[in-house]
């Protein structure tokens, strides 16, 4: 639990006004400052480039382009990271760490053969009206995201949270400067920018990777054997990302919502802008949800299950149990408070927003329970997390589980009772979700020091 733990410990203990909003800093931008990064990218790359390219609609296709990369890469390696990362936590816990090394390069083998193998199938039968460069670079943004995935995910599990910001910065920055330099090849020289940056963020992320694991071995498989991976984590991974994105999956294949941009792949303007500018707003949750996680949290988890383990006594840990409930409620109950100020935000200046961005009001609406919704997947997340550190598999795969069922469902059901309804069905699962989810975490605190000490198996 060391890490991003230790460095905002260190802020929050000088007890300043300045120290807890460095530490709220800090926690905001490694939380949120890879995809933030992603997002900036791509608008500046865009917003540079209208009057550049012809036709304009080009940039919108490169646009358009990298999200489907982006959304089909996370639901692809969801399969492998909670699982990976699961793999190597026991690996450094039983330390065995000269295993950690050989597997991820193993894995990343896995990923890029694989996603090779459907991307090159997609380039040849999906997009075969296109150009072969372009076909090319999708193929090679396919692959390397999908390896970037896995390396994000593997950093994260091992808490080098700077060092990943670091990279995505480079990585991005570069990315928006050789897109801008390629820009007047129009589409290709897009996308031929974007890949620069990638493969650069891929090897910065990969030279981490190396230099902080030794091994003699170069490649193993241990991760793949039987009893090794944990076949809960490879479908919470799955059906979280899934989740995230049916939705959004559904809005661009209805015709009614969405329109033909390149090849088979479509967007939908009345739903994609007012999802982008919503999600912005959870910053600030993201952060107090770092902050309550990796400090307090934390803290009252190391020490119950050291006083578990090295034979405490029952006060010290019903005293360790009981802190671990009052931060989980105070956290849960700061990211609530915290996205309801964010909303409130974006409530008032949200249609000045939508006129600086040369947006229709109409879409305002549309916005505000967007808005809710974000605010409620940072929640789900807390109550993940923590259920993820005590260890509840099977509770947090029922949960990703329903998410995708119910978001596609209300999803489908909205759709049919027209635009007053859009956006609803996103947020209605997330609520129904959320609300389960803390009912379960509620009990399974209540019941904590009996389940750890009585259903050992």
């Amino acid at each position: 639990m060391a890490g991003i733990g230790f460095e905002l410990r260190k802020l929050l203990k000088r007890d300043t006004l300045l120290g807890l909003f460095q530490a709220y800093a800090y926690a905001g931008i490694i939380s949120s400052g890879p995809w933030v990064l992603s997002i900036v990218g791509l608008l500046i790359i865009g917003l540079l480039s209208i009057s550049v390219v012809i036709p304009a609609i080009q940039v919108q296709q490169f646009q358009v382009s990298v999200t489907y990369l982006i959304a089909f890469s996370l639901i692809l390696t969801g399969l492998a990271q909670l699982a990976f990362t699961r793999f190597v936590s026991d690996q450094l816990f039983g330390k065995r760490d000269e295993l950690v090394l050989p597997n991820y390069t193993a894995l990343t083998l896995v990923v890029t053969a694989l996603s090779g193998v459907l991307g090159g199938a997609a380039i040849v039968f999906l997009f075969g009206g296109e150009s072969v460069v372009y076909r090319l670079l999708m193929l090679a943004g396919f692959v390397l995201m999908s390896n970037i995935w896995i390396a994000t995910i593997f950093l994260s599990g091992l808490k080098q949270y700077r060092e990943i910001v670091i990279a995505y910065f480079i990585g991005y920055g570069l990315s928006v400067v050789a897109a801008l330099a390629l820009r007047k090849l129009g589409l290709e020289g897009l996308l031929m920018g974007y890949v620069i940056g990638q493969v650069v963020l891929f090897v910065g992320m990969l030279s981490l990777v190396l230099r902080n694991h030794r091994a003699q071995r170069f490649m193993s498989f241990e991760m793949f054997r039987r009893g090794a991976a944990y076949p809960s984590l490879i479908f919470i991974g799955l059906f979280y990302n899934l989740g995230v994105w049916i939705d959004k999956f559904m809005f661009w294949s209805f015709a009614p919502t969405s329109e033909a941009v390149i090849g088979p792949l479509r967007a939908s303007l009345i739903y994609d802008l007012p999802v982008f500018l919503a999600y912005l707003s959870i910053i600030p949750g993201m952060a107090v949800f770092l902050v309550r996680l990796e400090t307090d949290f934390v803290e009252h988890y190391d020490h119950f299950y050291d006083a578990v383990r090295s034979g405490g006594s029952l006060a010290s840990i019903e005293r360790s149990r009981n802190g671990m409930v009052e931060t989980v409620r105070l956290g849960l109950s700061e990211i609530a408070r915290i996205q309801a100020i964010a909303a409130l935000v974006v409530f008032v200046v949200g249609e000045s927003l939508l006129k600086l961005l040369d947006i229709s009001e109409l879409f305002l609406p549309l916005l505000y329970i967007d808005t809710i919704a974000a605010g409620l997947q940072v929640v789900l997340l807390g109550i993940l997390n923590v259920m993820f550190y005590l260890d509840r598999r099977r509770a947090v795969l029922a949960l990703t589980g329903m998410f995708v069922l119910l978001n596609f469902g209300f999803t489908a059901l909205t759709l049919a009772l027209g635009p007053a309804y859009y956006g609803y069905g996103f947020a209605g699962a997330l609520l129904i979700v959320v609300l389960i989810g803390l009912v379960n975490l509620d009990r399974t605190l209540e019941r904590l020091e009996f389940e750890t000490f009585m259903l050992q198996t």
